[in-house]
């Protein structure tokens, strides 16, 4: 593959990315708002609102904060999706391309889940702020003491102001192996799935040539986000309840509420036990299984109609 080429289908990667990252967050974000206020809450917070389940957090949310509630957070958790998923695929695409010999040679799982890693620790490192100012903003409620944030920039410039630029980093290291080993299970089992339908779809195709496309469609592409998505989710949850408690606005007298995530870890086990790092785990299957589903329908259909304008063109 010419190195124009190797670079234009790198840009479809991003582009397609990016598209799929905003289509899946419009749909799908009053669940993660409910999802991080349950990651938060451990039970030892008297300001903090309590839900009962999913259904009651939303529809709590809803009476008592309206549809700005449910949208909390709204503006960075587009910008960060859109710039992760960009991100990720572009990233996630110059690995494949650099670790395959020829541009062209299919990739072994490992060689995937390098791919993988890689792509999640950069995307890491360049939207780590945005996903810490997403968390702050959902968190607001009317119980909440401190000056609310208006928005993204007054969030980002009263975190410089109070907390310096390093707050911006809060979490990070829960992030990091979130991202890193997240996004290497998802993508690898992708991946894998992805091969397996298309040999057995082309092995039906040549055992009755009448009945046999063996092309893949949406609904292929919903099931392997969506599957993909479960396996990455049940073995990486924990990280995301580290890292939105590491990422909580400090009380009023500056003082962070965990000092890092040794400590996160250890105060959770010691008054929640194992439960304590799956919280929230319900909204958040909820709104990934489908949204990944949403994501990977939208981005493989649109690199195909990219790929299909070059080819035109």
């Amino acid at each position: 593959m010419s190195e124009s080429k190797s670079g234009q289908w790198q840009w479809e990667n991003a582009a397609a990315g990016a598209i799929a990252g905003f289509a899946t967050v419009a749909a799908m974000h009053p669940l993660d708002v409910v999802r991080t206020r349950f990651q938060v809450n451990d039970g030892r917070v008297f300001n903090l609102p309590t839900y009962k389940n999913t259904a009651h957090a939303i529809l709590t949310i809803a009476r008592l904060e309206g549809l700005r509630g449910l949208y909390a957070g709204f503006f960075p958790a587009v910008l960060g999706s859109t710039l992760s998923w960009g991100l990720y695929f572009f990233f996630y695409g110059r690995a494949k391309q650099r670790y395959s010999k020829n541009g062209e040679e299919k990739l072994s799982p490992g060689l995937h889940l390098a791919s993988a890693a890689e792509a999640g620790a950069l995307v890491c490192l360049c939207t780590n702020p945005v996903w810490l100012v997403k968390t702050r903003l959902q968190l607001q409620t009317p119980l909440h003491q401190t000056r609310p944030y208006s928005g993204l920039y007054d969030a980002l410039r009263t975190i410089m102001t109070e907390e310096g630029w390093t707050a911006l980093y809060k979490g990070i290291v829960p992030s990091l192996f979130l991202q890193v080993s997240h996004g290497a299970i998802q993508f690898t089992t992708y991946e894998e799935l992805r091969k397996a339908i298309v040999d057995y779809k082309f092995k039906r195709s040549k055992q009755n040539p009448d009945n046999g496309d063996n092309t893949l469609n949406s609904v292929d592409y919903a099931i392997l986000g969506g599957s993909s998505k479960v396996a990455a989710i049940l073995l990486t949850y924990p990280f995301q309840v580290i890292r939105a408690r590491l990422q909580q606005r400090p009380s009023s007298d500056g003082i962070p509420r965990y000092m890092d995530s040794w400590h996160v870890v250890k105060e959770t086990f010691r008054f929640e036990g194992f439960r304590g790092f799956y919280k929230g785990i319900t909204p958040n299957l909820l709104k990934n299984a489908p949204a990944s589903s949403i994501t990977f329908i939208v981005f493989e259909n649109v690199l195909n109609f990219l790929r299909m304008a070059r080819k035109d063109n």
